[in-house]
């Protein structure tokens, strides 16, 4: 059974540390935001955009550079940079030292930086259960085929 985005009990602090009032859930990013990726030598670029507008404060809080380096880790060797693009509700990362040495030294599968975007939209986080209830499964369906 899929419990994923499931509200958690009455009052549930998050777990994130974040404060958030009244009942929370875990989702995936990806029920937030769609994400594309690239390289630039050994640095994968992720830009993570908002579906909707409203949720990229939200985006902007959860998504700290912290909890980024953390959700790869040892996959990205160097920091972890980020850079908010807020007239696209938008955060773009640059993660150094992620790619063995860039595509053209590299003899990693995906020494591109392609999939880093799929991997981070895969990352759980704590939101207000009415947030959850409103976005779940947006990330997996086409508009109007919801739940």
């Amino acid at each position: 059974m899929d419990t994923r985005g499931a509200p958690g009990p009455a009052s549930a602090p998050a777990s994130d540390g974040f404060g958030f009032e009244g009942e929370t859930a875990r989702i995936q990013l990806v029920d937030l935001a769609h994400a594309r990726s690239g390289d630039k030598g050994d640095t994968a670029n992720v830009g993570v955009i908002a579906y909707d507008s409203r949720d990229y404060p939200l985006l902007r809080e959860l998504l700290t550079v912290e909890r980024v380096k953390a959700h790869f880790g040892a996959m990205v060797a160097g920091e972890v940079e980020r850079f908010e693009l807020p007239n696209l509700h938008a955060l773009n990362f640059l993660l150094h030292g992620a790619l063995g040495g860039g595509g053209t030294v590299s003899l990693m599968t995906d020494a591109q930086g392609k999939v880093f975007s799929t991997a981070l939209l895969r990352m759980e986080v704590e939101v207000p259960a009415e947030v959850a209830t409103r976005v779940r499964g947006r990330g997996r369906m086409p508009a109007g085929e919801g739940p």
